[in-house]
């Protein structure tokens, strides 16, 4: 079996990426081809830390309205968790050892994180799904992704998303849009581009770690990309 680039790494899903062609809750169809790619990825030897967004059940920010910033995003982390349990249940079903924690305390679903028994549980072999975000309010989830890929040391986050790399402009709205190969973080800074937000860009900058985005419609992609493959838009400290 080819050698896998990476030996640790980070996946970062959205939630609206899990609800497929619905839109809107939980499409276990491309849930069950992202975990068949998970499975690929164990059994090449990588080691595989995920965290799920909440977009397709509750956006704090965009859902919450007029309701108090840290409530909406409360409901968010909430939406998370259920995302992390689904994830998981699909991964024990094709056999992949699993394990969820969560930034909230909630032993009744799952363990709480810690950075040590993440790392355990990794280094055994377990694919570890991390819910809750942060934790803590006014954090997205792009955000815990780059945090928790810089307590585990993960080689790089992969980040899957609906489109297939980073573009000069929004390629829906401009068809004159161009999809960089490579960026810099300081680049994706100067030029406002939608990659992640600013402070999870800041931190993974900070971090030294790479970020690389591309589709998850194709969920093969995962493995490209733990492969070496030229695939999407990789965003680093130098081109």
């Amino acid at each position: 079996m080819e050698e896998p680039k990476y030996k640790r790494v980070l996946l970062k899903i959205s939630g609206e990426a899990l609800a497929g062609e619905k839109h809107f809750g939980l499409d276990f169809g491309m849930i069950g081809q992202v975990c068949d790619a998970v499975k690929e990825a164990v059994d090449m030897g990588v080691q595989v830390g995920i965290v799920v967004g909440g977009g397709n059940f509750w956006r704090g920010v965009k859902d919450g309205g007029r309701m108090e910033r840290s409530r909406a995003d409360h409901m968010g982390m909430l939406a998370t968790v259920m995302n992390s349990l689904a994830v998981a249940e699909v991964l024990e079903q094709k056999a992949v050892p699993v394990q969820t924690l969560t930034g909230v305390e909630m032993r009744a679903f799952a363990d709480p994180y810690t950075r040590r028994d993440a790392v355990r549980l990794l280094e055994e072999g377990r694919v570890v799904v991390f819910g809750c975000g942060t934790g803590n309010p006014y954090f997205s989830t792009d955000t815990a992704a780059v945090l928790r890929a810089a307590e585990i040391g993960a080689d790089v986050i992969l980040l899957a998303k609906n489109v297939d790399g980073v573009y000069s402009a929004d390629p829906n709205q401009d068809p004159g849009a161009v999809r960089y190969d490579s960026i810099t973080y300081d680049e994706v800074l100067a030029r406002h581009l939608a990659v992640m937000d600013t402070t999870a860009t800041s931190l993974a900058m900070d971090n030294h770690i790479p970020v690389q985005v591309f589709a998850l419609k194709d969920p093969g992609n995962i493995v490209r990309a733990l492969r070496g493959e030229t695939l999407g838009t990789i965003v680093k400290e130098e081109k």
